[in-house]
């Protein structure tokens, strides 16, 4: 089998537009979730949100461009610059028939939905802009990245709730890893902050009208973010013959399905997923240090994830350092796996460990080191990145310094 490396990232979220103002983030433990500033937020009863400010697309796509592209996919365009940008890669000839592009996202061109769906009932228009359909699908961010960059290899998106990032990733590293691809460009984005978005999502009451406080006794709720992390995987002996800078080592991934029930997550679900990312990597239990949890701020997430930490781990838990940076970003849904994979990169490279703001006060049932408040230096030499969907989704990915 190859071996996967990360040679390149890049990201727009609401701690920043770019890795490094993210990374710089993390360190300070800054929050990015405030106000929302979007059509009719009078007539939402939650309205704060992880949101990408000052965003301006016509700084970046001509009007032909933003024609095409809705709001997930430019953020997706956006980061996939930095990271190819960063990996220093050109895609022509026999690699660029090598090299693809996975990537997740749950809601796809919600925006454009909800735009075209206020004109036609609300505004009783009966003509939309002939593009909605390409605008909206949820292959349109993966499809735009592969034209963009001459990506002729497998090329695809998966939608899979919360985990969807995380799937797409584990998709692309078992790629590499099997060697049907040399490269490839994967994430995950997405833009849900429309009127139509938070609606949807405040008819499942799980959402907090404050603050998300993971593992905190006084959690309230989780809180939606918008925004993309994408990644340039490639196999290890490809990077090395070009003398990259490789970030990381993708060593495991797995993923299994709870069966059980369409929205309470399955302690056994997880533990089979996290186990299986830890045997999929060949790696004993004491070599991981740090994992980035699903951590949304829901009583029954937050719970049902430490508890299942706690049986995979056993005495080892206490040793583990545990966060949740939707804390600081908010819940990026489809997206938000790959944003989180940041912090895990940070923790393997970097000896950084991002912290879980926001923390009051110790839950009994969520009694791990969940680096309350303040990030952490400590050597991590394997990280693990937990994602736990609507829909018993689980997928879990273990990286490790290089």
């Amino acid at each position: 089998m190859h071996r996967v490396v990360i040679t390149g990232q890049g990201t727009i979220n609401a701690l920043g537009v770019s890795v490094s103002q993210t990374l710089e983030a993390f360190r300070e433990g800054r929050c990015g979730i405030g106000e929302l500033d979007i059509r009719d937020v009078d007539r939402l009863s939650i309205r704060i949100g992880g949101q990408v400010r000052d965003y301006d697309p016509q700084a970046k796509f001509n009007r032909q461009q933003i024609s095409l592209y809705d709001r997930y996919t430019q953020f997706s365009l956006i980061a996939a610059q930095e990271a190819i940008a960063q990996s220093g890669l050109r895609f022509s000839g026999e690699l660029a028939a090598q090299a693809g592009v996975v990537l997740g996202t749950a809601g796809g061109g919600m925006n454009t939905q909800d735009e075209n769906y206020r004109a036609v009932y609300e505004e009783g228009k009966n003509r939309v802009h002939p593009f909605v359909v390409p605008k909206l699908m949820n292959n349109a961010a993966a499809s735009h990245v592969s034209m963009e960059y001459n990506l002729k290899g497998p090329s695809f998106t998966v939608a899979t709730a919360c985990a969807s990032s995380n799937h797409a990733m584990g998709q692309a590293f078992q790629l590499i890893r099997s060697g049907m691809s040399k490269v490839m460009v994967t994430g995950g984005a997405e833009s849900m902050l429309c009127f139509g978005g938070v609606k949807a999502w405040e008819g499942l009451r799980v959402m907090s009208k404050d603050a998300c406080r993971p593992f905190s006794a006084n959690r309230n709720g989780m809180v939606q973010g918008e925004g993309a992390a994408i990644f340039v995987f490639e196999d290890y002996e490809h990077a090395k013959a070009r003398g990259a800078d490789i970030l990381a080592e993708v060593i495991g991934f797995a993923m299994t399905s709870d069966a059980a029930d369409i929205v309470m997550p399955s302690k056994q679900g997880a533990a089979r997923a996290i186990a299986g990312a830890m045997r999929d990597a060949k790696i004993n239990k004491s070599e991981v240090r740090y994992i980035n949890a699903h951590g949304t701020g829901t009583a029954a997430n937050d719970k049902t994830e430490c508890a299942a930490v706690a049986d995979v781990f056993g005495p080892h838990a206490d040793n583990l350092m545990i966060s949740s940076t939707k804390s600081m970003h908010g819940h990026v849904i489809g997206g938000t796996g790959a944003i989180e994979l940041l912090a895990c990169v940070m923790a393997v490279k970097d000896g950084i460990i991002a912290p879980t703001i926001n923390y009051e006060e110790p839950d009994p049932e969520c009694a791990l080191d969940v680096v309350p408040n303040e990030a952490r230096e400590a050597k991590v030499p394997v990280a693990l990145s937990n994602a736990f969907a609507f829909g018993g989704m689980n997928a879990v990915l273990a990286l490790k310094s290089i």
